[in-house]
């Protein structure tokens, strides 16, 4: 068993893919072997989450999840703890291993009982698994309840019930404080709702291994650092230019710079849409500010649209033409409502031009002709067919970034928290990812380790002060 941290790249697999190996393990095993693995396995984390729970709550619901729950509450009961298993189910109708371990339990002196206890020292939700399909309702919605009501913490089997195993989405589901996924980690336990739903993840394979089928997606690993050698020089690391500040909104155009800058690139241009910007970034003396329509592109990584308006569409003919482009904010709009400027985006991925996208959900909704809840509900399907339909490289922001590329590559970044959730934060993520390519990355990787780098910066502010746009632009080196 394993916590899951942000130091690999996680292979994460859909529930089909799942369903398969489990099939595969349990035909090459002795009947119930798993089941008895997972119950051990959620029984010993029990014990490392809350070493001194006394009364432990096992909700049981009428499969298989519910099996490995009666299993944990086998071994609780021996290593004298007081678990109280509240079943869902019916005998008669439950899965052939579901119903031995119930068996086992029973013999085993476990207490039941149909409603849950007044008080309980830890909670163990083994309600749904990967299974659920359905919005819950009744006494499940009711124990569901019951459990994110606190205070006690609550450890979740595989996944926490009525959360979709592979897309993360959720109406109401449990709230863990732990998640123990069993045989394989699930893509929806890491974006969308899933990161609030699961809390600590950990892993364990049941001793099974994978059986080689190729993963939904992998959580984004750490970004290769490579020193800098000394004889080199600023032309060494590439040039951004920036193209955004329409009138009333410099700021998005300047965060994207400075953070361009702080993030590695070797020099930044900035050129405002709005004729009557500063000539001078005082913070930041070392941007070079010219008119938007001045500067050459040539050889330059462009970031387009922080802050953009409306003027945006007028640079867009000439930023679609760059080398290397980072859209974000008001360009993305741009193309929405433009088919000209899609299909010279699509052309961009057919001569293989580096190109990435960085949509907040409501930018991808435009992109898609979709609803913010459509893309929300499959967030990894979003990312995926706006790659595709583009050819670029889309970076689909919010809790657990998708990152995906043209060839079905994803990537879920698993770094940064809800302090990120204020204006201009995107803005300083752009100009990372511009920088990145100026360096010479590419798309794929340079979106996905400038999120990583952006949410790292975030997870390790300082507590006790506030995270702005502007000072996370400076921390991002």
């Amino acid at each position: 068993m394993q916590r899951v941290l942000p130091d690999r790249p996680w292979p994460l697999h859909d529930v089909a893919a799942i369903r398969r190996l489990e099939q595969r393990a349990a035909a090459a095993l002795p009947p119930h072997t798993l089941m008895q693995r997972a119950g051990l396995a959620v029984a010993r984390l029990a014990l490392a989450v809350a070493p001194h729970a006394r009364t432990i709550w096992i909700a049981c619901g009428p499969g298989n999840n519910g099996g490995d729950g009666f299993e944990a509450a086998l071994h609780l009961k021996q290593w004298g703890k007081h678990p109280i298993v509240t079943w869902l189910g019916e005998e008669a109708r439950a899965p052939e291993d579901a119903r031995a371990s119930l068996q086992r339990a029973r013999a085993a002196g476990v207490a039941s009982s149909p409603q849950p206890p007044e008080h309980f020292d830890l909670a163990i939700d083994a309600l749904l698994g990967i299974g659920a399909t359905r919005k819950p309702e009744g006494m499940l919605l009711q124990w569901i309840a019951r459990m994110n009501a606190g205070p006690a913490p609550v450890l979740a089997v595989d996944v926490p019930s009525a959360l979709n195993a592979d897309t993360g989405d959720a109406t109401t589901c449990v709230r863990a404080t732990h998640t123990l996924a069993l045989l394989a980690l699930k893509p929806g336990l890491f974006t969308a709702k899933g990161r609030d739903a699961a809390g600590q993840v950990w892993f364990d394979d049941l001793q099974v291994g994978g059986d080689g089928s190729a993963p939904a997606a992998h959580l984004s690993p750490p970004p290769a650092v490579t020193a800098r050698l000394h004889a080199t020089h600023k032309g060494s690391y590439g040039d951004v230019a920036v193209i955004g500040g329409a009138p009333g909104m410099a700021g998005a155009a300047l965060l994207c710079a400075r953070a361009a800058l702080h993030h590695g690139a070797g020099r930044v241009f900035v050129g405002f849409l709005d004729a009557d910007a500063p000539a001078l970034d005082l913070q930041q003396p070392d941007l070079m500010v010219r008119p938007w329509d001045s500067l050459d592109l040539a050889d330059r990584t462009v970031a387009c649209g922080c802050g953009g308006g409306e003027a945006v569409r007028a640079a867009m003919p000439r930023a679609l033409a760059a080398d290397a482009l980072v859209l974000d904010a008001d360009a993305l709009n741009a193309v929405a409502a433009d088919t000209s400027f899609q299909a010279q985006l699509a052309a961009r991925g057919g001569r293989g031009a580096k190109t990435v996208l960085t949509p907040h959900p409501l930018e991808a909704a435009r992109l898609l002709e979709l609803s913010t809840a459509d893309v929300q509900a499959n967030r990894l399907a979003a990312a995926r067919d706006l790659a595709r339909r583009f050819g670029c490289v889309v970076l689909l922001k919010g809790s657990g970034s998708v990152i995906a590329a043209p060839d079905g590559n994803v990537r879920i970044n698993p770094t940064g928290n809800a302090r990120l959730a204020i204006a201009g934060t995107g803005d300083v993520l752009a100009g990372m990812v511009a920088a990145r390519l100026a360096n010479g990355e590419g798309s794929f990787d340079a979106a996905s380790g400038a999120a990583y780098q952006h949410g790292a910066a975030a997870d390790a502010w300082p507590v006790g002060e506030a995270l702005t746009a502007a000072g996370l632009a400076s921390r991002v080196a």
